[in-house]
């Protein structure tokens, strides 16, 4: 005889969407899904489950476009049983490329039910609740995905004054960018006067334990692409605790 326990994540169940090329995600989310369910009263009130998407490690237009149609399908082997409050999709390139319309569009066909975000979408929403408009952007892009991304957010209404990018042609190498550097990008772009905070983007970056420290050396919010998409999921699953040590926004 048997009874059973209620599901994993009752204050909030959330999917993400993973890069099969994607080393960083999952490593930063850990910590933080673990710190928001603890702040909800128990290590298993937020659930997170993954799925990966295939795609190229050669970071291009046609690379990331091509995901489009792979987005139900892996929207589809999340776990089945019981309803997802978000689902996230871990590209913040390809999101901005496709349309985050078109994203959610994708993955409602497998999971008609949950809410869906991605890191374009997300960090529009994260700079709003910040208020701010005018923002710096570090990425590890060829030239012809930043100036993509840049379309993309003057269209949403965003400035973008300067931006800087490590010309990384590979996802791979993204995930390997070391700490420092990382730091110079964002202490080198804050340092101009027109920009009111850095978007650090790519989910392949390893941002998350050290942007509070960059925020308070700088004065100006700091927010990664990992960053602004686990707090607009957890705040789309209804998990609204503050959690100190992420920066700015993780107190909203």
């Amino acid at each position: 005889p048997s009874t059973l326990a209620p599901p994993l994540g009752w204050a909030g169940r959330i999917g993400l969407i993973v890069l099969a090329s994607d080393y960083t995600i999952e490593f930063e989310w850990r910590e933080i899904i673990e710190r928001a369910a603890l702040a909800e009263g128990a290590r298993d009130a937020v659930a997170l489950y993954c799925s990966r998407i295939a795609n190229d490690p050669t970071i291009s237009t046609e690379t990331l476009a091509a995901m489009e149609d792979r987005l139900a399908e892996s929207a589809d082997l999340l776990p089945p049983g019981a309803p997802f409050d978000v689902i996230a999709y871990g590209c913040t390139s390809a999101s901005m490329l496709i349309g985050s319309d078109r994203v959610a569009a994708q993955i409602h066909r497998a999971r008609p039910g949950a809410a869906v975000t991605d890191p374009a979408a997300a960090a529009c929403r994260a700079f709003e609740a910040l208020g701010v408009r005018r923002l710096a952007m570090l990425t590890p892009y060829v030239p012809e995905v930043n100036h993509q991304l840049r379309r993309g957010f003057m269209a949403r209404g965003f400035s973008i004054p300067v931006m800087g990018s490590f010309e990384l042609e590979s996802d791979n190498d993204a995930s390997r960018v070391d700490a420092a550097s990382l730091a110079a990008g964002v202490r080198e772009l804050g340092a101009e006067p027109d920009v009111e905070a850095i978007f650090v983007s790519c989910t392949s970056i390893r941002l998350a334990d050290q942007a509070a420290a960059l925020e308070e050396e700088i004065g100006k919010p700091v927010v990664s692409s990992n960053l602004a998409l686990a707090w607009d999921a957890l705040r789309r699953a209804g998990v609204g605790a503050a959690l100190p040590g992420y920066g700015r926004l993780f107190m909203l």
